[in-house]
C-alpha cells in the first residue's frame, strides 16, 4: 500500500487533534443520591470543575420527575414555561456541555421549589501543563492527569500508525 507524506502528516495531525474527544468525563448528577428531592445540588456542582465536553448524567424515577434545562430567570423562579430543553420520557437523560458559561437545570413538576434544581458553570478545557519535576532524587514520579494521559495515548497511537504507512 503506498501512502503519500502528506497523507501520513493529515494522519497524524487528526490524532493528534482527538485529545478533546476523549478528555471528556462523564458526571452523574447527586453521585449516589441521583436525581431526585433533598439533594444539595449547589454543594454538588461546587464539588466538581466542569469542562466543555463533558457530560452530565440524570437518573431519576420514571413518571416521577424529570429535566428541564431553562434560562436563569426560569432558574430562579422555578418556571418550566418555555424551557431550552425538556426530557421527561425514561428514566435518565444524558447532556453534553458543549459551551462554557452558565447551565440550568430544574425538575417542572414542583419539586424544584425545595431545591430540586442545578446549575453549572462549564469552563474551556484546561491547557495540558507538563508534570511537576520531583523536589528530590528520592520523591516518586507524580502520576500524569488522566486528561495528559490520554493525549500520550492518542500521539502514541498516531505515531504507530505512521510507522505502520510508512513501512508497508
Amino acid at each position: 500500500m503506498e501512502t503519500s507524506r502528506p497523507t501520513l502528516l493529515l494522519l497524524i495531525v487528526i490524532f493528534a487533534a482527538a485529545p478533546v474527544a476523549v478528555s471528556a468525563e462523564k458526571f452523574v448528577v447527586g453521585d449516589k443520591q441521583r436525581w431526585a428531592p433533598n439533594v444539595n445540588y449547589t454543594a454538588w456542582s461546587d464539588s466538581h470543575r466542569f469542562h466543555v465536553g463533558d457530560w452530565l448524567v440524570f437518573y431519576y424515577e420514571k413518571g416521577m420527575y424529570d429535566v428541564m434545562e431553562v434560562n436563569a430567570t426560569a432558574y430562579e423562579a422555578c418556571a418550566a414555561d418555555d424551557p431550552i430543553v425538556n426530557w421527561s420520557r425514561g428514566d435518565s437523560f444524558a447532556y453534553q456541555l458543549n459551551r462554557t458559561g452558565l447551565y440550568y437545570f430544574i425538575c417542572s413538576r414542583g419539586y424544584c421549589y425545595g431545591g430540586m434544581k442545578l446549575s453549572i458553570l462549564a469552563e474551556p478545557l484546561p491547557p495540558l501543563a507538563p508534570s511537576p519535576r520531583p523536589q528530590d532524587d528520592s520523591a516518586a514520579v507524580p502520576s500524569a492527569p488522566r486528561r495528559f494521559s490520554a493525549w500520550i495515548a492518542t500521539v502514541s497511537g498516531a505515531v504507530a500508525l505512521a510507522l505502520v504507512l510508512w513501512f508497508t
